[in-house]
């Protein structure tokens, strides 16, 4: 399982002395209620995708995390694609490090994986409907149809909940320098091969202080 993550930049000043990851929430950092979430699913291995002080990140887990080191940034698809030889399952999990559930609320990866086992499914998003998000600043990303496929415009209008199920393949013909998972996820799309699980519980997404601000509220 890969966690991924971006500088932060809306979440200064916090992110001025800490990466994102280790913003706590509730007094537990972002990075451990993301990996919470995997581990309430029998998850086990964890690979951290990290650019900007990734020192902080090793020195967290006092060097039982493994750390893929971007030297300079690679972007959602690019980071991914340079861990791969650390990742040992396929397919394997991101998951984004500002987005996570309460533990035990539900168990979406499980159905994720059941998901991509059916039928054509190239990837495999966790999709949130908006009712259930918080601080999330769009009204969606896309649309869930009845069949589990996503679409742009036909079926229930989801958000991208921040964890994806894709496989190495899919990196065979991608650049070796920064790109966007969105591009992976915009052929699978096309391809009616872009399937998506609803999550049933709360989803919380924390990318700057005012929704950090209303996690906490209601975490509290």
């Amino acid at each position: 399982m890969l966690l991924a993550a971006g500088l932060g930049t809306r979440l200064r000043p916090l992110t001025a002395t800490m990466p994102k990851p280790l913003i706590p929430v509730g007094g537990v950092p972002l990075i451990e209620r993301v990996m919470g979430n995997a581990r309430a699913e029998g998850a086990k291995r964890f690979v951290a995708n990290a650019h900007y002080r990734a020192d902080q990140v090793l020195a967290h887990f006092g060097g039982l995390l493994k750390v893929s080191r971007e030297e300079t940034l690679l972007g959602t698809g690019g980071g991914v694609k340079a861990a791969l030889p650390m990742l040992h399952s396929d397919p394997f999990l991101v998951m984004n490090t500002d987005a996570f559930w309460l533990p035990g609320a539900d168990a979406p990866l499980a159905r994720m994986l059941e998901l991509s086992n059916k039928g054509d499914a190239e990837i495999v998003l966790l999709c949130v409907h908006p009712r259930l998000a918080t601080g999330f600043g769009r009204s969606h990303d896309f649309c869930l149809d009845p069949f589990g496929r996503i679409t742009p415009d036909y079926g229930a209008p989801v958000i991208y909940g921040g964890v994806a199920l894709l496989g190495k393949a899919l990196f065979a013909d991608t650049p070796d320098a920064p790109f966007s998972l969105t591009v992976l996820f915009d052929r699978a799309m096309e391809r009616e091969t872009l399937y998506g699980v609803a999550l049933d519980a709360p989803w919380f997404h924390v990318g700057d202080p005012q929704a950090l601000a209303a996690a906490e509220q209601h975490l509290s």
